[in-house]
């Protein structure tokens, strides 16, 4: 069976969903040279939800996330897998933050997407602007608990929207 170019919505909701879930909660240092709204989030994650769609359907949603510091880059490094009834995604990005606000960049490995991330530390979580080829939507992540919840909006697309939860796994 040969793979159509075309991306289903349903996918570019997943990789939207991988793309930044993260808590920036602090701005200090922590004693591995880590800043601190990253340290909370290195490590292993699983999290679950749902789409939204314009015409009214939902589809539930599975991630899991690995979250690594690269000191020499001085960046966050995300390697997230999504699924669906509709398909898969895996995608990668990297963050950095400078005086509260956030940049990155970020790369689905399954379609070969990619695009820009930007946005800023709020006391609770970060809001985040993500952009790419007919992709715009924006990102809030609040933090609570040892979990995530996280929610985006899509702008010009047949998506509403996405709400998932991540814990530690």
């Amino acid at each position: 069976m040969q793979r159509s170019s075309a991306i289903p919505t349903a996918t570019l909701i997943l990789w939207i969903a991988a793309i930044l879930n993260i808590s920036l909660p602090h701005q200090t240092l922590a004693a591995d040279g880590v800043p601190a709204h990253f340290q909370d989030m290195l490590g292993w994650w699983k999290g679950t939800g749902h789409l939204k769609f314009r015409e009214g359907k939902r589809e539930q949603i599975e991630c899991r996330a690995t979250y690594r510091w690269d000191a020499g880059a001085s960046q966050l490094l995300q390697a997230v897998r999504c699924a669906t009834q509709s398909g898969k995604v895996e995608v990668k990005s990297t963050v950095r933050e400078v005086d509260g606000k956030l940049t990155g960049t970020w790369n689905e490995t399954t379609y070969k997407l990619s695009g820009d991330l930007s946005g800023e530390l709020k006391p609770k979580g970060f809001r985040v602007n993500v952009t790419g080829h007919d992709l715009h939507a924006n990102m809030v992540v609040l933090v609570q608990d040892q979990r995530q919840i996280v929610e985006i909006q899509f702008h010009d697309s047949t998506l509403i929207g996405l709400t998932m939860i991540f814990g530690r796994s």
